[in-house]
């Protein structure tokens, strides 16, 4: 006995020594969204401890420049009964049991590397090394090799994925005698089919999203029949979504001589407005012998309790309901310049050093998120050239692009040199920011008074082409003209030697046209609620204004019709201190009525430009047929020694 006790004790010893960890499998390139790519672990001995080990990837491209662009913390894991540790998305099954996005794995040439190291060490843009190495894997689907990335790692061969032609159905797999194949991808399973046999355990719903008050079924099934009864346990808290948002059996039981059972979630609707939420389907336990064929599911759950703003969507635009924030004498530097004098007065003003902050890449998703609020549902976000709403939920974050929503550069990054900040995808907050000045060019990346809410294919449409060129979606109604010509003006005066200009410079030479097609959307499609909201927002994140939505008549002055004429902010400041004069409608079509004084008074309508429209002597509450397109107009009263000018607007 004693003797079979010190072989055993012996054979685990041994067992134990030579635990060390290979890549077992790699699937890089998968079909569709290539969201079932993984990584694949292998221990000699089951349930080994992966505590300090950290799997690298590394970018072969000659951006990546052999360097590590995506690190795991394997610390607190261990492989399973056959030794496999899996690595992958929530759509890969068997499920991995650590996830990752989809696509994060690049095609090649690259490589993935297992390290014992801490994940200090290996931030992002560290080239490969041998030191601490415990095994790597280059690999490509039909690329040439990198020769530097191998000689790096100390490898001699890089692995084609696609050695056969079907790179998007072979994963590259690892023989007994460390050789590799091509074959069809068996995830969380021995490559030549030993070891342990497991019953897989999956789920289902019926849909995607549920409103509050609804409820749905999940059913769970085997990939068997039972001969035994078992017991498990799911969780379907997530962020904000906890126990107090639903009812429901999470202590479940498939039992003997049956392969399903199932729980009906009631979601509560609680009249709060918490925004819409998500909650995930996870399996919290499973017996010895069971993986989960699917985890980490999502299920939308839409608040019916969403708010609305009283402005307008820039289809459906309002016009002074929103109050602008501008400080008191924020532009009186500006008065009474002309020419680039009022140009670099501009300039001074929005690129102050001393006053405007620079934000992370990842603020602007919660800037937008609030800028660029649908105004008719508070939970959604309007989107710029396709003209409706979108979830904010829907923001996208891997290659999946399909009815989400990103950041769109009014001003190309690849026209206008931008790049990112430190620390650019962590969102900081308001309170954390980067100092900037007219010559730091690359917040231009992160500016949001030159971002937007955007569909995430229409964006990949527009690409970097000039407007003009680019004049959005089919069928749209121009609802966004005036908001990326006004973005357009702004950033070209933010930062230091960008431009707009006439015709279509190519990429890449700080340009973007064509001036007169702005020129034109901004005259057509004047500033509405929808962007003085847009811009009171990103005020209080940057402290600076776009100063063409707060006086859009500044646009003629620095390219228009008044170029070169002296500019003074009287033409629109009047309206604050006189109250009592009154236009009805406004906007207006076919007449208007001037109220709030006495006698007969001259009138005079000028348009954006300054060119006189119209001109007659009116009294109050007379209705003023106008025979004008559509646009803004400014009404100017001469009443005593006071000068009051008002806004109009024609649809």
């Amino acid at each position: 006995m004693k003797q079979h006790l010190l072989f055993f004790l012996l054979f685990i010893f041994m067992q134990q020594s030579f635990g060390q960890l290979v890549i077992n499998e790699l699937d890089c390139d998968s079909p569709g969204y290539d969201d079932r790519e993984f990584i694949e672990l292998r221990s000699e001995t089951p349930y080994f401890p992966l505590d300090g080990y950290i799997v690298v990837l590394f970018n072969g491209s000659e951006n990546g420049m052999d360097s590590s662009y995506f690190t795991i913390n394997l610390t607190g894991f261990s492989t399973d009964i056959n030794g496999i540790f899996l690595i992958g998305s929530n759509a890969v099954s068997p499920a991995p049991q650590y996830f990752i996005d989809g696509n994060i794995i690049q095609n090649g040439a690259d490589a993935v590397a297992i390290y014992k190291a801490e994940i200090e060490d290996f931030q992002e843009d560290i080239p490969a090394t041998t030191k601490n190495l415990i095994d790597a894997l280059a690999y490509d689907t039909n690329d040439p090799d990198d020769e530097a990335l191998l000689q790096l790692l100390g490898l001699v061969q890089q692995i084609n994925e696609d050695e056969n032609g079907n790179k998007d159905t072979e994963s590259i797999q690892r023989n007994q005698d460390g050789s590799c194949s091509i074959k069809t991808p068996t995830p969380r399973r021995s490559n030549d089919g030993s070891g342990v046999g497991q019953i897989g355990v999956d789920f289902s719903v019926e849909a995607e999203k549920y409103g509050e008050g609804k409820s749905f079924e999940i059913v769970f099934t085997t990939d068997q029949i039972l001969e035994k009864p078992i017991n498990f346990s799911i969780n379907l808290t997530n962020f904000g979504f906890n126990m107090t948002d639903f009812t429901g059996n999470l202590q479940l039981t498939i039992p003997a001589e049956s392969n399903t059972t199932s729980t009906t979630i009631l979601l509560v609707d609680d009249e709060l407005d918490e925004g819409d939420e998500e909650l995930l389907i996870r399996f919290d336990s499973l017996p010895e012998g069971f993986i989960p064929l699917r985890d980490r599911v999502l299920v939308r759950v839409v608040d019916d309790d969403y708010s609305i703003s009283p402005w307008g969507t820039p289809l459906h635009p309002t016009y002074d309901l929103v109050e602008s924030t501008t400080p008191n004498k924020y532009y009186a530097t500006l008065n009474g310049k002309s020419g680039e004098a009022l140009r670099q007065a501009i300039t001074d003003l929005i690129a102050d050093p001393e006053t405007v902050r620079a934000q992370t890449y990842a603020d602007v998703i919660d800037i937008l998120k609030e800028a660029d609020q649908n105004p008719k549902n508070n939970n959604e976000v309007w989107m710029l050239y396709t003209e409706k709403s979108r979830p904010k939920l829907d923001f996208q974050r891997t290659s999946d692009s399909f009815e989400k929503w990103n950041r769109e550069h009014v001003f190309p990054r690849s026209r206008g040199g931008f790049y990112s900040i430190e620390a650019d995808e962590i969102s900081d907050g308001k309170d954390i920011y980067v100092a900037t000045n007219a010559d730091s060019i690359r917040h231009g990346n992160t500016d949001a008074h030159a971002l937007r809410v955007v569909d995430s294919r229409e964006n990949s449409s527009r690409n970097n082409l000039n407007y003009g060129e680019y004049t959005g979606p089919m069928g749209n109604a121009g609802s966004f003209y005036g908001d990326v010509a006004r973005s357009a003006f702004f950033i070209a005066l933010r930062y230091t030697g960008l431009k707009v200009v006439n015709g279509f410079p190519e990429a890449g030479l700080s340009k973007l046209g064509d001036l007169q097609t702005l020129l034109q959307w901004h005259r057509a499609d004047a500033p509405d609620d929808f962007e003085m909201h847009h811009n009171n927002v990103v005020y209080t994140w940057q402290y600076n204004r776009n100063p063409f939505i707060d006086h859009p008549e500044l646009v003629e002055y620095i390219w228009g019709n008044k170029k070169g004429e002296v500019w003074n902010a009287d033409l629109s400041i009047a309206d604050e201190k006189n109250p009592e004069i009154k236009i009805f409608p406004n906007p207006a079509q076919k007449s208007v009525i001037l109220s709030g004084f006495s006698g007969k008074k001259r009138m005079k309508m000028y348009d954006l430009t300054g060119k006189l429209m119209l001109e007659k002597s009116v009294f109050s509450r007379e209705e003023i047929t106008l025979n004008l397109p559509a646009g803004v107009y400014f009404i100017e009263l001469k009443l005593n020694d006071m000068r009051i000018v008002k806004k109009l607007i024609i649809k």
